[in-house]
């Protein structure tokens, strides 16, 4: 069975920083896409920013310049570097992989628990 699992969220003032980290467990051979998105509360779920197996990022208008996504393909891992945080960034922070290949197969919209991120003074 294929698991994202995510760690890295708590709570932080405005302009603080945080790191979420995402692991895909099992004996992966490659994943396609990976990345973030997130759910305010009262909020549909939006895509915070995605990243290709090259290495290839993409983000969204909100967090453009302030957020990194990066991969650590070897480890099948996807990282979220959060820097200058607003209260607006508050939610439910989901790890997502798509075309998630192993032993058993190809695997398609994986998500993770989530990991709450609070902003807040």
């Amino acid at each position: 069975q294929v698991q994202l699992v995510e760690s890295g969220g708590g709570l932080v003032q405005p302009g603080g920083s945080l790191r979420l980290s995402c692991g895909a467990s099992g004996n992966i051979f490659r994943i396609n896409v990976m990345g973030w998105y997130r759910q305010a509360l009262g909020e549909e779920r939006e895509v915070v920013g995605t990243v290709s197996s090259g290495g290839s990022a993409n983000y969204a208008d909100s967090v453009k310049g302030r957020f990194t996504i990066s991969r650590d393909n070897a480890k099948n891992t996807v990282y979220l570097q959060m820097n200058r945080l607003k209260p607006e960034d508050t939610g439910v922070y989901y790890c997502y992989a798509d075309g998630l290949t192993n032993g058993f197969g190809t695997y398609r919209d994986l998500w993770g628990q989530g990991t709450l991120v609070t902003v807040s003074p």
